[in-house]
């Protein structure tokens, strides 16, 4: 059975920073597209950040620079590290995964099959 767990959320003042952790089960991270989504109260789902197998990664604008993807393939993880927050990151991150061999990821929701539950990220002074 496919299953993403999301792990590492909470509370942090701006400026702070935090990990995020995605495990899968049932599946090799390092054969699938990963990315993670946020959804922020009364705004649409928006791709943050994804790894592609082959270790192609891809941010969009407002988090260039300041979140940083990762696997790592022992754990099974891919992880995101969230660093300068500011309170606009204010979400539920969710992972989401799809098992395809490739050098490119994509930050479009339609391109996942299986997603985690999300974990609450709130940034707040």
């Amino acid at each position: 059975q496919v299953q993403l767990v999301e792990s590492g959320g909470g509370l942090v003042q701006p400026g702070g920073s935090l990990k995020l952790s995605c495990a899968a089960v049932g599946f090799n991270l390092n054969s699938a597209i990963t990315g993670w989504f946020r959804q922020a109260p009364g705004k649409e789902r928006e791709g943050v950040a994804c790894i592609a197998g082959e270790s192609g990664t891809y941010y969009t604008d407002s988090v260039r620079g300041r979140f940083t993807i990762s696997r790592d393939n022992a754990k099974n993880t891919v992880d995101l590290q969230l660093n300068s927050l500011k309170p606009e990151d204010t979400a539920v991150y969710t992972c989401a995964a799809i098992v395809f061999p490739s050098y490119m990821c994509t930050l479009l929701a339609d391109g996942y099959e299986d997603w985690g539950r999300g974990t609450q990220v709130t940034v707040s002074s």
